[in-house]
């Protein structure tokens, strides 16, 4: 598992795949978000506006991700 680190109380799901490496843009991040790539704690999240928090994890592609302060 992998981790990024945020400042603020949340970080926007798109923001977050960009912020990881995981995605080279914010129009990539939108696509994959949209295309249903993308999962929340093991659900499915098509919104990019999807606020995460400490402790959410996402992933995309095989790679998780966990959101630390």
């Amino acid at each position: 598992m992998e981790y990024i680190t945020i400042k603020d109380e949340f970080i926007k799901l798109g923001q977050a795949l960009k912020l990881a490496g995981l995605v080279g843009s914010g129009i990539d991040a939108k696509v994959v978000i949209q295309d249903g790539e993308v999962t929340v704690n093991g659900e499915v999240d098509e919104r990019r506006g999807r606020k995460l928090y400490p402790g959410d994890v996402f992933e995309f592609d095989g790679t998780k991700v966990e959101v630390r302060k």
